[in-house]
């Protein structure tokens, strides 16, 4: 049997069809040893090996079709190799294996990479995410369509109970889909096994910025906090910022318009679902926002990482600054930090001490998390002031 099996390999490597004579070869070495596995008769001897070799040479007359009709002689069997393989390689109706299999494998791997088409609404995106959707069905900020689950019950069976009973409240149909298909809808983003088809969130303008919440009214002597971002392009940056403004107490987040991230699904998922509870709003001309509130008797204070870079506006320590009146915190860019433009606007501009000495390369924060510790020190006044 090892031995055919590696003849057929042969066959194969060199592209042809093995053809029936294998299997012949294999009936003829079955019935030779039938006797002596039966205890009859003595086992036959085997055919004569030439050379060493694992079959004889000689084909029968007529080539190997008459292999069909009568079962070879022990003298008689078909060599590996015959020139009328050559000539028809691959024989109608009769594919090699190999090819075959081969051939399965390539159609299997096509059907694998091909991507899950699934019909979108027009104008709309796909939140994704636990807290994204969530908040966004509890919230009236954008126009649904469809939730999307992923079948089986999963390990989050009352998560998946209350998706059901937010997305039935809204009248959003329920879907259930497999997890390849939620893969495509949010392009292989961490989805938890959920996903939301809304239209989009839009910035606000700054006319609305100006408004005063219900907080606000109720109390007017308290100091107000704005955060104000210029040229953040980074969605993770974003959706860290909104959501640690958020959690903080800021009241209001302005950002510009030139060269900003918009509101994307990958910075609601980034804030934690932030995105869809808080405002955001944008100008088109961040510094004659920034004199208008000053003039206004707002103060505007700038971050840096490298005191020595600022020129003309006195540098604190985030731990020495006082404020009294209502704030700007303004945000300068993941890369170059605030324009020229925007510093020389600054009444003050505030740095981060170390806790160490650093190592060229590593002198500086992330944008997010340098505005945590800025926001947290800020507001944390805020609190003891009663605000």
């Amino acid at each position: 049997m090892e031995r055919a099996l590696r003849a057929v390999l042969r066959c194969c490597a060199r592209g042809v069809s093995p053809g029936p004579w294998w299997a012949e070869g294999l009936r003829y070495r079955s019935a030779s040893r039938a006797p002596a596995a039966a205890g009859g008769d003595e086992e036959r001897p085997g055919p004569e090996r030439r050379g060493g070799g694992q079959l004889p040479s000689a084909v029968p007359r007529g080539g190997p079709q008459d292999l069909t009709r009568s079962p070879p002689g022990p003298r008689s069997r078909p060599a590996l190799w015959h020139k009328g393989y050559e000539r028809d390689p691959r024989p109608a109706g009769r594919e090699s294996w190999s090819w075959r299999e081969g051939e399965c494998s390539r159609v299997r791997r096509r059907l694998e990479q091909k991507p899950l088409a699934v019909g979108r609404t027009k104008g709309s995106e796909i939140l994704f995410g636990i807290a994204p959707c969530s908040l966004a069905l509890s919230q009236s900020r954008r126009e649904l369509f469809r939730l999307f689950l992923k079948q089986g019950r999963g390990s989050q069976p009352l998560v998946r109970s209350e998706f059901v009973l937010q997305a039935t409240a809204r009248g959003v149909p329920v879907l259930e889909v497999s997890r390849r298909e939620l893969d495509a809808l949010c392009r292989g983003q961490v989805h938890q096994g959920v996903c939301l088809e809304a239209t989009p969130l839009r910035f606000k303008s700054l006319e609305e910025a100006e408004k005063p919440e219900l907080k606000d009214e109720e109390n007017p002597s308290r100091e107000l906090v704005w955060l104000v971002l210029e040229q953040i392009q980074d969605p993770m940056n974003l959706g860290a910022l909104l959501r640690s403004a958020y959690f903080l107490g800021v009241d209001r987040v302005v950002t510009s318009q030139r060269n900003s991230c918009p509101l994307t699904p990958t910075v609601s998922k980034a804030s934690s679902g932030a995105m869809e509870v808080f405002d955001v709003y944008s100008t088109d001309d961040l510094q004659s926002f920034l004199k208008t509130k000053t003039a206004e008797g707002w103060e505007v204070v700038g971050t840096v990482s490298r005191p020595e870079e600022v020129e003309n506006v006195p540098v604190i320590s985030c731990l020495e600054f006082q404020w009294e009146k209502p704030l700007l915190v303004v945000i300068g860019s993941e890369g170059d930090g605030l324009s020229l433009e925007t510093q020389l606007l600054c009444h003050r501009m505030l740095a981060i001490p170390p806790g160490r000495a650093l190592h060229p390369g590593i002198e500086s924060l992330n944008v997010s998390v340098a505005t945590g510790i800025l926001l947290h020190s800020i507001c944390s006044q805020k609190q003891r002031q009663g605000g």
